[in-house]
C-alpha cells in the first residue's frame, strides 16, 4: 500500500511508517540540544556564582560552562543541517514540517478542521499518518524559525569572541551585529529566542500527550519506532 499523503486524512486501519531512523534521531539530539543549551545560556546570562578561593585556573567553571553551550550549538547545527537533506532524500513526512501544503484546498480544510479540534470543537480528530496541517504550521513557524533564529544569532555572537577573522566572524558576525545595531541587543534576541523555543517545547509536549490520549492514533510510540498505529475501526 502507497504511503498516504502527509497532512490529509487517512482511511487504512493498517500502520504506517512515518518517521525514518535519521528523523527520529534528530528529534531526540535536538531535545537534548534545547535542555543543554537552555540551561548553559540561562547561566551565561545571569553567572550569580559564589566567590571561590584560589587561583582562577582552578576555578574555570564558567568557561566549561561556555564550552558546553558552545558544543551542544554545534551539534544543534549540525543536526540541523542533517535534518535539512534528510527532507530532501527521506520518505514524504521527513519534509512536512519544511514546506507546509498550505496552497492545497484540501490542506486548509484539514488545517480548519484541525484548528476547530484542538479548541474542543469537534468530538473526533482527523485520522492522519505524518503531522496534521496545525502541527506542520506550528513545527514551521515556531520550530524551524526559531531554531535557525537561534543558530545565526548564536553563531553571531560566538564569532566576536573568535575574532573577526574567523569563519564565525565572516558568515554571522559581519553581518547580523549591525543588522541588529549592536552585539548588547543581538545577545538579548539571542535570549528572548531561548525563551520563544522552550515555549515552544512547553506546548509541544502537552498537545503531543494530549493527543496520545484523545486523538485516533499514536503519537509517542511514533517518535521511537517510527510506526504510526491507528486506536479505532470507524471508517
Amino acid at each position: 500500500m502507497d504511503a498516504p499523503i502527509p497532512g490529509k486524512t487517512i482511511e487504512t486501519h493498517a500502520p504506517v511508517y512515518v518517521y525514518e531512523l535519521p528523523v527520529r534521531l534528530w528529534h531526540w539530539v535536538t531535545a537534548a540540544c534545547i535542555v543543554v543549551l537552555s540551561i548553559t545560556g540561562f547561566l551565561i546570562g545571569h553567572p550569580a556564582w559564589p566567590l571561590f578561593v584560589g587561583e582562577p585556573d582552578h576555578h574555570y567553571l564558567m568557561g566549561d560552562i561556555r564550552f558546553i553551550h558552545f558544543a551542544a550549538a554545534y551539534i544543534l547545527t549540525f543536526a540541523f543541517l542533517g535534518r535539512i537533506y534528510w527532507a530532501l532524500v527521506g520518505n514524504r513526512y521527513a519534509r512536512e514540517i519544511f514546506l507546509p501544503a498550505f496552497w492545497s484546498r484540501q490542506w486548509r480544510h484539514e488545517f480548519y478542521m484541525s484548528v476547530r479540534w484542538y479548541l474542543f470543537l469537534e468530538r473526533d480528530s482527523q485520522r492522519e499518518a505524518g503531522h496534521n496541517p496545525v502541527a506542520q504550521m506550528a513545527m514551521f513557524l515556531l520550530f524551524v524559525l526559531g531554531i535557525l533564529f537561534q543558530i545565526v544569532t548564536g553563531f553571531a555572537l560566538y564569532g566576536e569572541g573568535a575574532g573577526p577573522g574567523s569563519l564565525s566572524g565572516m558568515l554571522f558576525t559581519s553581518w547580523v551585529i549591525p543588522l541588529f545595531g549592536g552585539s548588547q541587543q543581538v545577545h538579548t534576541w539571542h535570549h528572548l529566542g531561548m525563551w520563544y523555543i522552550l515555549l515552544f517545547v512547553m506546548a509541544h509536549i502537552y498537545l503531543v500527550i494530549r493527543e496520545e490520549i484523545m486523538s485516533r492514533q499514536t503519537m509517542l510510540s511514533a517518535m521511537i519506532s517510527g510506526w504510526r498505529f491507528f486506536k479505532d475501526k470507524r471508517p
